[in-house]
């Protein structure tokens, strides 16, 4: 997986809440509701730090390899190629 992707969205979805939470706590004022919800929107951004920092370990203890972007895969014959196909080629200062 690209995980920097992922954490990159997920803490901007992170930050929206926490906009939103703020916005509540003005409108209700300091409660147990809003300071246990105000908690859990930090408590959530903390976990997925954590995870951010231990995503290569976890990838590697259950055998994942990170994702890269790869490009479209190009099938080659094991057919030999025709002798003409190179016969202007220089051959680079190798010689065999």
């Amino acid at each position: 997986m690209s995980t920097t992707t992922e954490f990159a969205e997920l803490h901007k979805l992170i930050g929206d809440m926490r906009r939103s939470v703020t916005a509540l706590a003005a409108k209700y004022g300091d409660s147990p509701a809003t300071r246990r919800i105000t908690n859990d929107v930090e408590r959530i951004l903390l976990d997925v730090d954590r995870l951010n920092i231990d995503a290569d370990e976890l990838a590697m203890r259950h055998g994942c390899t990170p994702q890269t972007s790869v490009g479209e895969k190009i099938a080659i014959p094991d057919t030999q190629y025709d002798r003409e196909f190179w016969g202007d080629i220089s051959d680079g200062g190798v010689s065999g």
